[in-house]
Formats: C-alpha cells, structure tokens, sequence
C-alpha cells in the first residue's frame, strides 16, 4: 500500500482537495473556545492513529485542514518526550534571515519528500483559549515543523516554498527516514 493511501485510510485530507489550498478561519476566543478544544482533540485524535503506523524521529505536526476542518489549529508533536504544542491561530511575526533547506514530508502527499528552505528560528503569535495572546520563539526543527503546519493554515504546501528547479523525490529515494535533522552545520 502506497504512503498516501495509507495516511488516506487514516483520515488524512490529500493533495488536490480544495480545504488544502484554502487559508483556514481563525476562531474568535474565548468566544469559540468549545469549538477550538474540540478541533484540537479531533487533532490529537488523527495524531494518535497515525502515529501508531509511521515513527516520526523528526517528530510531526498536523493542520485541521488536513482533517478536514478549515480552522485556523494545528498540533505539534516535536522529536523525544517534549509536550506537544498546540497552535490556535498561529502567526509567524518575525524570522531570522538564517535558514537552511531540510528534507520534508507531508501527510496530504506522504509519496514524497521536498527540500525545503526555512529561517532557523521564528517568532509565533498565537492564541490561548482564554483570548490571550502568546509569542514564542522556536528554532530549527521545531522551527521547521511549526513554519510546515502554519503554511497549511495558510493554504500552503511545501511544494510552494521549494526552490525553482527543485522538484520533490519519491520516498523510496529519501535516506532519512528514522533519522533527527541535521543541524551541525548551520
């Protein structure tokens, strides 16, 4: 069975449907706070299943749209026994002119992997339930994992932000799989 039909069996929203390239609809807190907690929960859900089919040594995200919900949340398991991070109407409001390109996977085309180029470290504004307002900053994976679900909230893929020229490699071509992303050199 093919990556992609696999994270489809689980629920995952594929590449091609319109929610994916839609931006999502942030939600109005603490007003909507019942509907935030439970787009999280129906996240941690998808988290849970699909987690139990694929290891992620890099750790791993996920976007409502890609569970077909078109609000503006996304989870955040990073690699190890961290906590995982929830986002409620991210925003990226600042990021270093330092970047690297990574490889990167996707749960809406888990077929291939695509070298993608972020800042190292970026700046989040993000929402609590309570209607506060939080900034944090990430860097590097973490970085890299939170930029990857924001741009899904944006109507973004990867793909979009690969360099001209640069096309996505099948999985059976990708050598990192199980393995942390390199960070000795930057």
């Amino acid at each position: 069975m093919r990556p992609s039909q696999r994270m489809r069996d689980l629920g995952v929203v594929q590449d091609g449907a319109g929610i994916l390239a839609e931006p999502a609809r942030v939600f109005d807190l603490p007003a909507e706070r019942d509907e935030a907690e439970r787009t999280v929960a129906e996240l941690f859900a998808a988290m849970e299943r699909i987690g139990q089919v694929h290891p992620f040594a890099k750790g791993m995200g996920i976007a409502a749209p890609q569970i077909g919900i078109s609000r503006a949340a996304a989870v955040v398991q990073p690699p190890g026994d961290a906590p995982a991070i929830i986002l409620l109407n991210p925003r990226i409001t600042a990021s270093s002119d330092e970047a690297d390109e990574q490889y990167e996977g996707c749960l809406s085309f888990f077929d291939v992997r695509g070298l993608v180029p972020r800042p190292l470290r970026i700046t989040v504004e993000t929402t609590a339930p309570s209607g506060e307002i939080v900034a944090t900053q990430y860097e590097r994976g973490l970085a890299r994992l939170i930029h990857h679900e924001i741009d899904h909230l944006d109507g973004l893929l990867y793909t979009a932000r690969m360099r001209p020229g640069v096309e996505p490699i099948p999985v059976e071509q990708y050598r990192q799989t199980g393995r942390a992303w390199d960070y000795d050199n930057a």
